[in-house]
């Protein structure tokens, strides 16, 4: 008997067919990873299991059948209760599928009222119960926290404890771990594999992350636009995959033990930070996010950063471009104490989506450095404009276009450009690549490779990826609590860890050989229960 069962499913959004043909099935207590890039059609499927395209516009073709229920003949009662008690969900983005103004525990035990007749009491006890369950400490208190009280990873737990809290037979999981630091995915994936063993439960995850894929399944079938292009068990799909398609997106995938080739010689510094502390808040609320760290940057090498949410990175990355001040510390630029915010050191961020403004065309923005540095001549800029577009691989007529006509990749690709309009010779990268899917990561990471060379530009890359950060650094400075344990050239950081919090989150990293992912997972198992 099979927990769920699709065939020949389309769905197709006005013109667009998005799903064509897709056929599998999944038997209770399996776990399937649905993998492929963006747009390949992979949250869609998710959605069509629930009926969640009922009455959008889109037109679901095929038969899917979960967990008894024929869901396209279905109708809406017998839909509420398949969704969120035969079947649940959990979504990337736990901040927008949590309301901010109630409780966790009121907004788990009123999923639980909904499909059971339980009184309020007995709904807030089985709340308690589930966070308590995924690792949620003090549960009884913490279930009065608010979302904004939660950490990333807290309130990806909330959403597995509010999916959990009617016992489903089915757990729907899309991009559950994207953004997460490593640390933090490792404990995200032990917990859905853990769930797995102890209730039976069924696991659909969707993932561009080829190495979550391998830590979390059974079998994996690759997406690529609405179709399948292979499926089989995980081992073997990952190993010895069959299709160009699979090994081209499994080649794009960064490796945490592979050396980046030497960059060549580098110049002199042109970035200098010494004793940097910046403090947020005031009298005993007061907390030190950077604490003393110094560093240097030369000409044409990339300074990795990198460690768990909350390390206090992107504070230091704000401090560097001069967008926060410090608390106390300097920062130099080609030997002489930097006063405000200076054109030749930039910054890409991490979510193009928010600092592109969306009522703008992309070619205003990536104008702006160019009139902040006083020229005011239209023509000459919008040349200059087109030529930035054309080199950081996009087309001279997207200039006219807004950010939404974009995908994530060119968005990400209008921001370089609007970095490199000010001439700069230092880059700041706060989590450029985060998410992305691994093609589109490649290609971002080639391009920053790229002008680095022709231009002779300086990087810092900010990221809690470190299979990325070792793919682009020369040398690597790893920091938690606001402070660096350890730096040093990237080799020695990755292949002879000294501190303890380093060699941690190496571990932590996912691993494409599930035999391998196995052996990781029972180690931080053990180590856990000691």
């Amino acid at each position: 008997m099979s927990l769920v069962r699709v065939t020949d499913l389309t769905v197709d959004f006005g013109g667009l067919r998005a799903v064509d043909g897709l056929s599998f099935t999944l038997r209770p207590g399996a776990a399937l990873a649905l993998v492929g890039e963006s747009g390949s059609g992979k949250s869609t499927v998710a959605s069509a299991l629930l009926g969640l395209h009922r009455d959008t516009g889109a037109r679901v073709g095929g038969a899917i059948e979960v967990a008894g229920v024929d869901v396209q003949r279905a109708g809406e009662e017998e839909l509420r209760g398949l969704r969120g008690g035969r079947a649940a969900m959990v979504f990337q983005d736990p901040l927008s599928s949590l309301d901010p103004y109630y409780a966790i525990g009121d907004q788990i035990a009123e999923v639980y009222r909904v499909h059971h007749r339980a009184s309020r009491r007995a709904a807030r006890a089985r709340a308690v119960e589930v966070l308590d369950r995924v690792g949620i400490p003090d549960a009884p208190r913490r279930s009065r926290s608010r979302p904004h009280e939660f950490s990333g990873g807290m309130r990806q737990r909330a959403l597995i404890a509010m999916a959990l809290a009617c016992r489903p037979d089915l757990l729907i999981a899309d991009e559950p771990t994207t953004a997460l630091d490593v640390t933090v995915q490792a404990q995200i994936l032990d917990l859905l594999h853990t769930l797995r063993e102890e209730t039976g439960t069924g696991l659909l995850l969707v993932t561009h992350d080829v190495g979550v894929a391998a830590e979390s399944v059974d079998e994996v079938l690759v997406m690529r636009h609405g179709r399948v292009v292979e499926h089989g068990p995980v081992a073997d799909v990952l190993g010895s995959p069959a299709e160009p398609y699979t090994r081209a997106l499994l080649a794009a995938v960064p490796r945490v033990e592979a050396a980046r080739a030497p960059s060549g010689e580098r110049g002199e510094v042109v970035l200098e930070a010494t004793g940097l502390r910046r403090e947020f808040g005031r009298g005993k609320g007061a907390f030190a996010a950077v604490d003393d760290v110094s560093l240097t940057v030369r000409r044409g090498e990339t300074l990795g950063i990198v460690g768990e949410s909350g390390s206090g990175k992107t504070t230091l990355g704000r401090m560097l471009v001069g967008l926060l001040e410090p608390t106390a510390g300097e920062v130099r630029y080609d030997g002489r104490a930097r006063a405000g915010v200076r054109p030749d050191v930039q910054m890409v961020f991490q979510d193009p989506v928010s600092s592109l403004n969306p009522r703008r065309t992309v070619g205003e923005s990536v104008a702006d450095p160019l009139r902040a540095r006083g020229e005011r001549d239209e023509r000459l800029i919008r040349a200059r404009v087109g030529e930035l577009l054309e080199r950081v691989g996009l087309e001279r007529a997207h200039q006219d276009r807004y950010p939404h006509e974009f995908s994530g990749g060119q968005r990400q690709r209008v921001g370089i450009a609007r970095a490199l309009a000010a001439e700069p010779r230092v880059i700041v990268c706060d989590e450029p690549v985060s998410a992305l899917d691994v093609t589109t990561q490649a290609q971002v990471v080639a391009l920053l490779g790229e002008l680095q060379r022709e231009l002779g530009l300086a990087l810092v890359f900010v990221a809690h990826d470190l299979a990325v950060v070792r793919q682009v650094s020369d040398r690597v400075a790893v920091m938690r609590g606001g402070r660096i344990v350890e730096s040093g050239p990237a080799d020695q950081v990755y292949d002879a860890p000294r501190d303890p919090y380093t060699r941690r989150l190496l571990a932590a990293v996912p691993s494409l050989d599930p035999a391998v992912a196995a052996t990781r997972r029972t180690a931080r198992r053990e180590l856990t229960e000691v």
